[in-house]
C-alpha cells in the first residue's frame, strides 16, 4: 500500500523558542535546556546540571509567546542533531533558541508520536542528515524541517504503528534498565578491585608504593595498538544493504555503546577495520564542547553480523589485557577523562591517538585479570 506524501510544515507549526541572553539566565527557577539535556532525557538519564531562567521570565514568555505543552515534539538541531523528544505532562522546562526545533499545534492528520518514530527511523535520520548545514558544527534549519517530505498513513494506521513500536520501546527500556544495573555492578567491582585494591588475595599481597607486587603501571603505547576507521561518502551509504558501520553516534555520552545508530556501508574496507563482539572502540572527534564523545569508549555488543567502523572512531587492540579490562579501565577507571582534554579544535574537536600514548594504566597480574574477566557481570 502506498501512503500519501506530505511535508511536516503542512500539519504542525515548526518554530523555536524565544531567545534569552546569557544575562537572563539564572542559578535557579525553571530549567533551561540545550541539546545535551534533551539527549540525556532521551537516553533515560536524569538531568543534573543545567542553566535556569527566573520563574517570572518563564511566566512572561508563557503568556506572550507560549511554552511547550504535553504532546509537543522537540528535535535537536545543532551538534548532535536529529534526536526527537515528546514533551510530557511531567516536564517543565524551556529551551535554547537554535539548539532545538519545536513542533506544536498538530492537526488531525498527523500524530506527534508517529512523527517521532519517523524521525528516529533510518529514512528520517538520512533525510535530516541531508539538510544539515555547516562545515564545522552542523545545524538543521527550521525552514528545511518544515519542508521535509514524510509518508502520511491514515490515523488508524499511525496508531497501529505507534502501538507496535511503543511496545518495542518498552522492551528496550527494560533491557536498558537491566544493562544499567549491570554497568553499575561492573563499576563497583572495578572500583573495589583496582581502586580500593580489595582484590582476591589482597590480604596477603604486599603493596609497594601503592602498587601490589606483580602489578605495574604501563604507558598506553604498551597496553594497546589502534586501527583507524573507514572514511566514507554519502554515496557509499545504503538504506537496506551493505555491512553495518558503527559511527560516532554509537558512543553514548561519556562512554558506553548506543545501539540502533549504525549506518550501512556498501564500499570497500580493510579487514582490520572490521569489528567483533567485545571489541573496544573510542571516539576521536566531537562536536560537543563538553567533550562527551571524544576519548570515550564503548564495548561492541554482538550484533549478529559483521561490522566495520567509521573514521570518527578507532579500534583499540589490547596487548597486555583483554578487551573487557581495557574498556573498564578507560571507562570506570576514568582514564577517558584524562584522554578527552587532549583533543584540540575550535568547533570540531579532534584527538590524535599519538597524544595519549604516554598516559599510564595500572595493569594487574594475569591471575587477577583472569578472575576479573569471569567475575564481571
Amino acid at each position: 500500500m502506498k501512503w500519501e506524501k506530505t511535508t511536516i510544515g503542512e500539519h504542525c507549526t515548526v518554530t523555536s523558542s524565544k531567545r534569552f541572553h546569557l544575562s537572563e539566565r539564572s542559578n535557579s527557577g525553571v530549567p533551561f535546556y540545550c541539546s545535551k539535556e534533551i539527549i540525556q532525557k532521551v537516553n533515560g538519564h536524569e538531568v543534573i546540571e543545567c542553566d535556569y531562567i527566573r520563574e517570572e521570565l518563564y511566566e512572561q514568555v508563557k503568556k506572550q509567546f507560549g511554552v511547550p505543552e504535553t504532546g509537543d515534539l522537540l528535535i535537536t538541531t545543532r551538534g548532535t542533531y536529529g534526536v526527537p523528544y515528546i514533551y510530557s505532562a511531567t516536564d517543565r522546562f524551556y529551551f535554547a533558541d537554535g539548539n532545538l526545533t519545536w513542533l506544536k499545534d498538530f492537526d488531525e492528520k498527523l500524530l506527534p508520536e508517529f512523527l517521532l518514530y519517523w524521525v528516529k527511523s533510518y529514512e528520517g535520520q538520512g533525510k535530516i542528515d541531508a539538510i544539515a548545514k555547516g562545515t564545522a558544527q552542523k545545524a538543521v534549519p527550521i525552514v528545511s524541517i518544515k519542508a521535509l517530505e514524510i509518508p502520511l498513513p491514515s490515523i488508524t494506521q499511525q496508531k497501529r504503528i505507534i502501538g507496535i513500536l511503543s511496545a518495542y520501546d518498552n522492551l528496550i527500556e527494560n533491557n536498558q534498565k537491566q544493562i544499567k544495573l549491570l554497568e553499575e555492578a561492573a563499576q563497583r567491582l572495578y572500583k573495589e578491585w583496582f581502586v580500593d585494591l580489595r582484590f582476591p588475595g589482597y590480604e596477603t599481597t604486599p603493596v609497594v608504593d601503592g602498587v601490589p607486587v606483580g602489578w605495574a603501571y604501563k604507558p598506553l603505547s604498551e597496553v594497546f595498538d589502534y586501527v583507524r576507521g573507514k572514511s566514507y561518502t554519502s554515496k557509499e551509504l545504503s538504506d537496506a544493504i551493505g555491512v553495518l558501520m558503527a559511527n560516532l553516534k554509537n558512543i553514548c555520552s561519556f562512554g558506553g555503546y548506543n545501539r540502533n545508530a549504525e549506518k550501512r556501508f556498501i564500499g570497500q574496507y580493510k579487514e582490520n577495520q572490521t569489528l567483533s563482539a567485545g571489541d573496544v572502540i573510542m571516539g576521536v572527534t566531537d562536536m560537543t564542547q563538553e567533550r562527551r564523545l571524544v576519548g570515550h569508549v564503548a564495548l561492541v555488543p554482538n550484533m549478529g553480523e559483521k561490522m566495520i567502523f567509521s573514521m570518527d572512531l578507532i579500534k583499540l587492540i589490547p596487548k597486555l589485557t583483554d578487551g573487557l579490562f581495557l574498556y573498564s579501565a578507560l571507562h570506570y577507571g576514568r582514564l577517558s577523562k584524562q584522554i578527552s582534554p587532549l583533543a584540540n579544535g575550535v568547533n570540531v574537536l579532534h584527538l590524535k591517538p599519538e597524544a595519549m600514548v604516554k598516559i599510564k594504566m595500572l595493569i594487574p597480574c594475569k591471575s587477577i585479570l583472569k578472575q576479573y574477566h569471569y567475575r564481571s557481570p
